[in-house]
């Protein structure tokens, strides 16, 4: 108990804080590090990482156990071995460090920082006719229970995606949508990346999702969905081939079994429309309607 209360007092002496005078640098500085402790734990929490998290508090727990009470076998290994444990720790945060630096230069920085948001004109991606025919698409391929993958590009380029595919550079209608998926049909396995109001490629290639906690009743065709939704920016729409229902895919996240209406506001969300009047926001949001 001796040795215990030592080390409480030896590591745990720099709780007694001498006075000192509190500029505004110092509350700067405590907001900015606040944010990024808030988005680290919401990363965390929103990826895999949360379950890798409790191993290593589990660890870490280990090692004080272990300097407490003067293990030094057990301590010299641990010593030598913190650099393989470093670069090991990278190796398996690897998507999630990359996917979470990608939503950084996505985030336009000094606009979100502004409380008030005048609006500046937007360039749309799409057309009203692009999102009806979408629409009236998924809707009939779901009702005949044709299985479908539309990757809907925003502000990544799906380049490395499209070159696994067939070029095909084509206006976007439901009949071609249709006709695309049709079973037993050339074009029919695989995805389609849709660039404006343009079918671009077709049966591409996408990455599958390893998001352990995504239901195992889902097959390829989701977790492809889910899975270029975590390395870019695109709204993906899955129809399935054994239900007919429609799902949406953003930002890894996935919503299963939505309507033709929501289908429709998630795409007017993306098509970002042109805005003429003038307008202010209080405070601009990081997620995306559901």
């Amino acid at each position: 108990m001796t040795e215990i209360r030592n080390f409480f007092i030896q590591y745990l002496s720099w709780l007694s804080v001498p006075t000192f005078h509190i500029s505004i640098t110092d509350v700067l500085e405590i907001i900015i590090l606040s944010v990024i402790v808030y988005r680290i734990l919401l990363w965390i929490k929103d990826s895999r990482a949360w379950t890798l998290l409790k191993g290593i508090v589990f660890i870490c727990v280990f090692i004080l156990i272990a300097k407490i009470f003067q293990m030094d076998t057990i301590m010299y290994i641990i010593t030598k071995g913190l650099d393989m444990i470093v670069v090991a720790t990278l190796v398996i945060f690897q998507p999630e460090l990359r996917r979470a630096l990608e939503q950084l230069g996505e985030k336009k920085i000094f606009s979100s920082l502004i409380p008030f948001d005048n609006t500046r004109e937007i360039k749309q991606r799409f057309s009203d006719k692009t999102i009806n025919e979408l629409v009236k698409g998924c809707v009939e391929m779901g009702k005949a229970k044709t299985g479908a993958l539309i990757v809907i590009e925003q502000n990544v380029v799906l380049t490395e995606f499209e070159r696994t595919g067939i070029a095909l550079d084509s206006i976007l209608t439901s009949q071609l949508l249709i006709n695309i998926f049709e079973h037993n049909t050339p074009l029919h396995d695989g995805a389609v990346i849709v660039r404006g109001d343009r079918i671009v490629a077709a049966t591409c290639y996408l990455p599958l999702s390893d998001n352990m906690e995504l239901s195992k009743d889902l097959g390829t065709r989701h977790r492809a969905g889910v899975g270029v939704s975590e390395v870019t920016d695109s709204l993906t729409i899955i129809v399935s081939e054994e239900t007919g229902k429609i799902s949406l895919a953003l930002k890894g996240k996935l919503m299963r079994d939505v309507s033709s209406e929501v289908l429709r506001e998630q795409l007017v969300i993306v098509q970002n429309k042109s805005v003429d009047a003038k307008k202010f926001k209080l405070w601009k949001g990081w997620g995306w309607s559901k």
